[in-house]
């Protein structure tokens, strides 16, 4: 994975450099007559460098920066669909496909491959050894589960349902527009909630002090909070890893330019299994009241709905 990660860096380096130093040589190569703005062509050799510099540092760590091979991939595929639609419109010259072949073609199975190796890293499944802790029911897991900081630190996740209901957020981690989407939904219910008798408890794949920092960013500071790193607690509520579909579809690639970039979310860097689903849960007296896990990662709780189920 690391050869093929270096390979990819190197080979877009030197392909993304030679256009901007040479823009017309690809165009004189294949025959084809060259563009009217040469400074279009130069950007689009930017681009491609500035991949590069992305692939050689995956390589440090490919399984870790597995987001950095899909973009990378999706590149690769949506780059040949384009060339096919431009060779059929009579746009670009069929000759242009050598290019296609080398900078996109060649790297599906290797870059296909890194992206299996990691969704099979982070999950159940590649645990070479699994705990019956891993396995056990929601309640054996809140019995289990110490709250990390906020009300009740100290105190286990059961005895703060034992005292009053609970609304359970699992939000996977601090980089995650609709992570950061929901404690701002939080922060913005928690007052109605509350006036119900509901009290947060916030879950995370972040770790403190960065959790605890993320969380104050949003007032909720104070809020109950658990660091799952693991993911075993999310396990034992059933919320399970997603799909590419579930992830990166389109609909949740549309809520994530409005989550991240028109409501102004932003995003991070990843932590923990960035496959991790999300799920909102009412828990009361140790039992799920009501449970809402999300079916894509850009799902929008309806936090005040949920806190009305006890009636």
């Amino acid at each position: 994975m690391r050869t093929a990660l270096v390979l990819a860096g190197v080979y877009n380096l030197l392909w993304g450099g030679a256009m901007v130093v040479w823009p017309h040589w690809l165009w004189d190569a294949v025959g084809a007559e060259r563009p009217n703005y040469p400074e279009l062509w130069q950007c689009i050799g930017m681009i491609v460098g500035v991949y590069g510099v992305g692939y050689l540092i995956a390589s440090r760590d490919p399984l870790r920066h597995w987001p950095i091979v899909l973009v990378g991939l999706l590149g690769k595929v949506f780059g040949p669909i384009g060339f096919v639609n431009a060779v059929w419109s009579g746009t670009f010259p069929l000759a242009f496909g050598w290019t296609i072949l080398t900078n996109d073609l060649v790297w599906w199975v290797p870059f296909a491959m890194i992206l299996w190796r990691a969704f099979v890293a982070y999950g159940t499944q590649g645990s070479p050894a699994r705990t019956a802790e891993e396995f056990a029911s929601a309640r054996e897991a809140m019995n289990a589960t110490r709250i990390d900081g906020g009300e009740g630190a100290g105190r286990t996740l059961l005895e703060l349902t034992n005292e009053k209901p609970r609304l359970v957020l699992f939000l996977r981690h601090t980089g995650c527009t609709f992570c950061r989407e929901a404690a701002a939904d939080l922060a913005a219910a928690r007052g109605a909630i509350e006036g119900r008798g509901v009290r947060a408890v916030v879950v995370m794949m972040s770790a403190d002090p960065k959790a605890e920092a993320f969380l104050g960013q949003y007032g909720l500071g104070d809020v109950s909070r658990v660091s799952d790193p693991s993911g075993r607690v999310y396990r034992a509520f059933g919320l399970k890893r997603g799909s590419l579909w579930q992830l990166f579809g389109p609909f949740v690639m549309w809520r994530g330019l409005v989550a991240g970039v028109l409501h102004g979310h932003g995003v991070g860097g990843l932590e923990g299994d960035g496959f991790q689903m999300p799920g909102t849960f009412l828990v009361d007296k140790g039992e799920i009241v009501r449970a809402s896990p999300a079916k894509t990662a850009a799902d929008r709780a309806d936090l005040e709905g949920m806190s009305c189920a006890l009636g």
